[in-house]
């Protein structure tokens, strides 16, 4: 894929800068619910995502991924992991707004707003998005198996 598509960009991009990392570390208090294995996966997932590190994000998504990109776009786990190794693709820190998660048994959701900046081919880009994220327990382990991303209107 030669141009990375807006929301497909932010399939999980939650890159937050150093000193928010280290507190993203940390439960609050609207964490306190979310199993221990699943708070672990999702700061994981932000991690690999950071680092561009696609070995990583490949455990934690599902082979049968799938991404809503915010334009109704689709794009499977091969398609999604692809847009990771783009040249000149780089993503700035940013902040997670109202972050909720839903726990059901071996299923949740996770979500949260953000401002997601970036520069590709040489250009800036921004978005105000959400995100929500479909997780699964698969032999001990939380992935991912389904993201939607949405535009919130200015």
């Amino acid at each position: 894929m030669a141009k990375i598509g807006v929301a497909l960009l932010t399939a999980g991009l939650v890159a937050f800068a150093s000193p928010a990392l280290a507190s993203a570390a940390q439960p609050t208090h609207r964490e306190a619910s979310v199993p221990p294995g699943l708070a672990r996966a999702v700061h994981d997932y932000n991690e690999a995502t950071v680092h561009k590190d696609i070995g990583k994000l490949s455990e934690l998504v599902t082979d049968n991924y799938m991404l809503v990109n915010s334009d109704a776009s689709v794009q499977d786990k091969p398609s999604y992991l692809a847009d990771f190794r783009v040249p000149g693709f780089t993503l700035d820190p940013y902040q997670i707004e109202d972050p909720f998660y839903r726990v059901h048994g071996d299923t949740a959701l996770t979500g949260w707003r953000f401002h997601l900046t970036w520069t590709q081919d040489g250009k800036r880009q921004a978005r105000f998005l959400r995100i929500v994220h479909s997780w699964v327990k698969e032999n001990g382990r939380w992935r991912i198996n389904y993201t939607q991303l949405t535009r919130v209107p200015a």
